[in-house]
Formats: C-alpha cells, structure tokens, sequence
C-alpha cells in the first residue's frame, strides 16, 4: 500500500494575500509568498517566480517516496536546487536574490517548516504564538560569514549587513555575495494536534512592525483566512511597514 498524499487540504483553508507583490494576487501561484520572491511547494516540488509574477524556474522535485525516507534531506537539496536555478537565471532576475519559507503538511498530521533569511512561520497553539522559523541574521552567524571571507559591519543604517550589504544571513540568489552567503534551511516540525488553529507564513515587512502574538491575536479573531491575511497586511502598512509584505494564513480548525 502506497504511502498517503504528501498534502492534505480538504480540511484546511488558506489564503495568500499578495501584499506588494508586483500588484497581482499571489492566490494565481500558490500557497506561499515572501519578500520578493515566490516560492511554492507543488506535489513535490518548488516553482520560483521573479516579483512581477513570471515563472523564472522550475525545480527538479523529489519523490514522494524520497520525502518519506528522509524529509530533512528532502528540503534541503530542494532548497539547494533552488538556489542554483535562480542563480542560472541571474540575467533575467538581476542581482538581488530573496528569503524563502515554506511549510509542509504531511498526511494532515505532521508539519515540516524550512525557511532561509528573515521570512517566518508562526503557529498558534491555544492562542500562544509559537514561531516555527529561524531569523538568519548577520550578527547570529558573523562566524559562518566570517569563515566564508566576509565581513559583517553595522553601516550604513546601524543594521548588521554581510559585506555592509545584506541584512540577512542566508538567503537565494544574491550571486555577488554568494561565496558569503548560505541558501541551507533551518527546519522545525510538529504535529498539528487539537490546540493548533492557525499558520502564519509572512515576509519580514509583516515581522517588523508586529509581534508573533500581535499577528496571531489579529488571525485568530478572523474565521476567514482570507480576511485575516489582508487585515495582517493592512495592520502592518498602517504601522508604516517600509519592506515587502507577503502573508499566508492557513487555518487548521475553527
């Protein structure tokens, strides 16, 4: 008997709100968004798109058989694979390169989260916030980019930038500082048990302005993913949110 589908969606609703990405509705790709890059995660595999919503690459997927085996590995050459692709395409996406976070629902029971960069998943168990995520930022791996033959300075901004640059550790693409940079997720899983409600997937415009409990409160008051992902969006542009905002809600219950 073969193992169950790798996603289980008959009883859990999403919604993508496109925030400012290019001004179209992210709903058109997929599940998840972030900053300025779109990464979606389909029967096994990761599609990218450039921030005007064009298809930049396509990324050879795993096996099902092979998640089962060895999830961790899994992700991490998809990720992997990923990054080189847009890597190859860098004369049609210029010289910028983009966070990632994606979450993977195993069977409707066990949740895989991988993430590079400042781009963050947020659970809500019993109305807790959990973060499911890891903020890569300079000052937390300087030993990693040091060894690599970078540097991390405070300037300009008094943010911590690789090379004075880049405000994040890890990140895909980024070809003129990729000999700095990693592109390997972080992963976390859990079991989606009767406590957890709620999934908030969202680019670091949403995580600078709120807190994980601010935004949990906000989509835990909206049955409606897609209300609660616009009204999260709507929340951080109203604190003045200069960066991207991309927002996944998913729902598990309630």
């Amino acid at each position: 008997m073969g193992q169950p589908p790798l996603a289980e969606k008959e009883k859990t609703k999403r919604w993508v709100d496109g925030g400012l990405l290019g001004g179209r509705s992210a709903l058109e790709f997929g599940p998840e968004v972030h900053g300025g890059t779109l990464i979606e995660q389909v029967g096994g595999s990761l599609r990218s798109f450039d921030p005007m919503g064009r298809l930049c690459c396509f990324v050879t997927s795993y096996s099902q058989e092979e998640f089962w085996i060895d999830p961790n590995r899994s992700i991490s050459k998809a990720y992997e694979r990923t990054d080189q692709a847009i890597l190859s395409h860098g004369s049609d996406l210029g010289r910028g390169g983009s966070t990632a976070v994606t979450a993977i629902l195993l069977n409707g029971q066990k949740l895989w989260v991988a993430n590079v960069g400042d781009s963050r998943a947020v659970l809500s168990r019993g109305g807790q916030a959990i973060q499911m995520s890891t903020d890569h930022e300079p000052n937390t791996e300087r030993g990693s980019i040091e060894h690599r033959g970078g540097f991390v300075s405070n300037m300009p901004g008094d943010v911590p930038r690789v090379n004075g640059q880049l405000a994040v550790s890890r990140a895909f693409g980024d070809k003129s500082l990729k000999s700095h940079l990693r592109s390997d997720p972080d992963m976390q899983e859990t079991i989606i048990d009767n406590n957890i409600d709620t999934l908030i997937l969202a680019s670091d415009g949403l995580w600078k302005v709120l807190t994980n409990q601010e935004a949990v409160d906000i989509a835990r008051k909206i049955k409606d993913p897609l209300k609660a992902a616009k009204q999260l969006t709507a929340e951080a542009l109203k604190r003045d949110s200069k960066d991207d905002i991309s927002c996944v809600v998913v729902r598990f219950r309630g």
